[in-house]
């Protein structure tokens, strides 16, 4: 009895080893396994969740669709899975595609949790939207028409992740840049239960300072032909503009860990302003509005009792050349709030 249930392990792990071998094979040839092939302990980056497809691109990212009875629609969310059931969310910028989130292909955020006990959640949509709830109609060029996305982030989607991807809907850390960085700190302070840590990449710290209001309807109009501020937050002295300052909202952070992060502005070697000097000199500016808020910001943060990282570098402009490079800085801050294995400085679950 004891040599057939030896003989029948030995089959079974030899089975099990040619499939795990198989299915390694067949990844690698879709550019699903070019980082590190699943392991053991790594297994659930390779399982697609419902509603789901691999994503045409590597670090095992995934095209997910969950409904938003919200906003009267489905919404796409990228996701790369773990075993863990924490999670960072990782919220775009201005110019947010219709598509696919800029975390991907143009700030390589997700490549950089690969390999880490974390799953990564991506919102696609909402170029100028400020993943607000809107208090009027959006009559942007971009997706979606109806944008809920407080309510679509902090209610709808947890409980979707929740139930179909075993993520914890109060493990969660909170990254953004530019105006996910405004969002991030926003959300952040208002759901406490659901976030554990927050990181502003270049956000606009300080909404109702003296003209930031005219400042932030002429970038919305940019990132969406039509957006109007008015009907996202209201006239300049609505109750939900200041609701939706994160300056204001700073008190609400007391003891949770914040990365806050902004340059001075200066092109460095990396930012090549001849190719594109309108966009350059925007850059500039941008990263300029960004810093002033962001120093104000940090003050009041360290008042309430926030746990306060701040990053300043000399040289950066509103672009990937710096959001990249500062979320690399921010990892250690996310995963250790979130209590979590990763590779560097913490053995690997």
């Amino acid at each position: 009895m004891t040599t057939a249930t030896g003989k029948h392990r030995s089959a079974t792990g030899s089975l099990g080893r040619k499939i795990m071998a198989l299915i390694v094979a067949i990844g690698t040839a879709f550019g699903l396994a070019s980082v590190v092939a699943p392991s053991a302990s790594a297994d659930d980056r390779g399982i697609l969740g419902p509603r789901c497809s691999w994503a045409n691109y590597n670090f095992y990212v995934q095209n997910c669709w969950f409904y938003s009875g919200a906003m009267g629609q489905d919404i796409q969310v990228q996701i790369k899975r773990s075993n863990s059931d924490a999670a960072v969310y990782l919220l775009d910028g201005l110019r947010a595609r219709d598509d696919w989130n800029a975390w991907t292909y143009l700030g390589h955020g997700v490549d950089q949790f690969v390999n880490d006990d974390v799953n990564v959640v991506m919102p696609v949509g909402g170029a100028s939207q400020f993943y607000a709830d809107w208090i009027g109609p959006f009559n942007g060029s971009t997706t979606p028409k109806k944008p809920r996305w407080e309510t679509f982030l902090t209610s709808e989607l947890p409980a979707q992740l929740a139930q179909n991807f075993g993520i914890s809907q109060n493990r969660n850390a909170l990254v953004g840049l530019s105006m996910g960085g405004t969002a991030a700190i926003n959300l952040a302070s208002r759901h406490r239960n659901q976030f554990k840590q927050v990181t502003s990449l270049s956000g606009y710290l300080n909404t109702t300072a003296p003209g930031m209001y005219m400042a932030l309807q002429f970038a919305m109009n940019e990132g969406s032909p039509g957006a109007n501020i008015w009907d996202m937050w209201g006239h300049p002295v609505h109750p939900t503009r200041f609701a939706n300052d994160p300056l204001l909202n700073a008190p609400k952070l007391a003891g949770m860990p914040v990365y806050l992060s902004a340059a001075a502005g200066i092109p460095g070697p990396r930012d090549d302003f001849m190719a594109n000097p309108v966009g350059g000199i925007a850059g500039i500016g941008l990263e300029w509005a960004s810093r002033g808020s962001t120093a104000t910001f940090e003050l009041a943060a360290r008042a309430s009792g926030a746990n306060v990282t701040a990053s300043y570098p000399a040289v950066g402009v509103h672009n990937w050349t710096l959001w990249t490079p500062e979320l690399q800085k921010a990892r250690p801050k996310i995963l250790d709030a979130l209590n979590v294995c990763y590779r560097a400085g913490r053995p690997v679950c």
